[in-house]
């Protein structure tokens, strides 16, 4: 089926609402996870635990990429995307440490 230049612009504008606001979504669902992950950095760093946990980091990386997979995400973007998700909250945690022993 063929359509019209301007029904293909109209398309675009609505597509493209759509992402916006998926945008906006994601940034609110990261925001509230890194309100969680300093909580768990403050817990760390006062009862002296390492900043990073290898294990539960590729737990839930090999969690994320049978999700991503099961959704029809490219599990390697999933993965590379929860990477530096993790590396930024370790990074947090590791700042939350100095600032509370120094």
């Amino acid at each position: 089926m063929e359509i019209s230049d301007d029904e293909a612009r109209e398309l675009l504008k609505g597509h493209r609402r759509t992402i916006d606001n998926l945008d906006a979504a994601l940034v609110h669902i990261l925001a509230e996870r890194f309100r969680c992950t300093q909580q768990v950095g403050r817990l760390k760093a006062m009862h002296s635990m390492p900043p990073s946990d290898p294990e539960r980091e590729e737990q839930q990386i090999r969690r994320l990429r049978k999700l991503a997979a099961d959704a029809g995400l490219d599990p390697v973007f999933a993965e590379k995307f929860l990477r530096f998700v993790v590396s930024e909250v370790i990074r947090h945690h590791e700042r939350i440490a100095d600032e509370l022993f120094h």
